[in-house]
């Protein structure tokens, strides 16, 4: 494989400005992509009870992603994008189309995530507070997670099949999972959703040689892993590794390479 496999290729990141979506985007620039970079830029400060509150300066801007992605000797476009308005992907794939021509990889990786319960008065195992499920933390879920994810493949496809591309990576991250996800209610459920969309694209995009895969990333430590979070993983028969953010990061990068044109369909449960 090149060096560099995927030089001339554009792909977007969403919440790309911290975490695995900023490893994920300096990797795709590593092995030679533009990269659009997705992010929200917060206005307060996040709630102690959530796992990205560990960074609220990282949670600003891009500056430090596009800096980097720069520094490899690849574009970068920094886009403020809020996914929870419906018209946003379309306006995110105009501005990264405009900025660094057509898209041929997307990263679904931001969330907007909320931390919602069906027993809100009892803390989680790390002791992280909760909250309710209720209308407002299912939308601030849904719509980023499910409901963006979706919009952002439709445009894709869209502007992929009219210009009669033949060559597409689509990556969904993902949590939770079937048997539910207990302390995370609408966010497991939300991801469930992100995953079938996927799925359903992995089927209707494959003529047109769109791959699309889902990444559940092993417990990684963004920041919020504590010494509990470890004992946790190392006493557990399900998780078996934390995980640091470049590492899952090269797993989304070759799954954009040729080398894994034949993955697809696919929710791949790194451990």
């Amino acid at each position: 494989m090149s060096a560099r496999p995927l030089a001339g290729r554009v792909a977007i990141v969403t919440g790309a400005n911290h975490g695995i979506g900023a490893a994920a985007a300096i990797e795709l620039a590593r092995l030679g992509a533009d990269i659009a970079v997705g992010y929200r830029r917060i206005t307060s400060v996040p709630d102690p009870g959530r796992p990205d509150a560990y960074d609220e300066q990282r949670q600003f801007d891009a500056t430090e992603v596009v800096g980097a992605i720069e520094a490899l000797g690849t574009r970068a476009h920094a886009i403020d994008a809020d996914l929870s308005d419906p018209d946003t992907p379309a306006r995110l794939v105009d501005d990264a189309e405009g900025a660094l021509g057509p898209v041929s990889i997307l990263v679904n990786n931001a969330s907007g995530w909320r931390k919602d319960t069906f027993v809100p008065e009892t803390p989680d195992r790390f002791d992280r507070s909760t909250e309710a499920v209720t209308a407002e933390t299912f939308a601030g879920q849904f719509l980023v997670d499910a409901r963006a994810g979706a919009l952002l493949m439709a445009e894709l496809a869209r502007r992929h099949i009219g210009r009669g591309g033949d060559w597409g990576r689509i990556i969904s991250l993902t949590s939770g999972g079937p048997a539910g996800f207990p302390g995370e209610a609408s966010y497991g459920a939300a991801k469930a959703a992100l995953e079938n969309y996927t799925m359903t694209a992995s089927i209707e995009l494959a003529p047109h040689g769109i791959t699309a895969n889902v990444v559940y990333p092993p417990v990684t430590d963004t920041g919020w892993v504590t010494n509990d979070v470890r004992r946790f993983v190392a006493e557990s028969h399900d998780h078996h590794h934390v995980a640091a953010p470049s590492e899952v990061a090269e797993v989304i990068a070759w799954l954009c390479t040729d080398a894994a044109h034949l993955v697809t369909g696919n929710v791949i449960r790194l451990r």
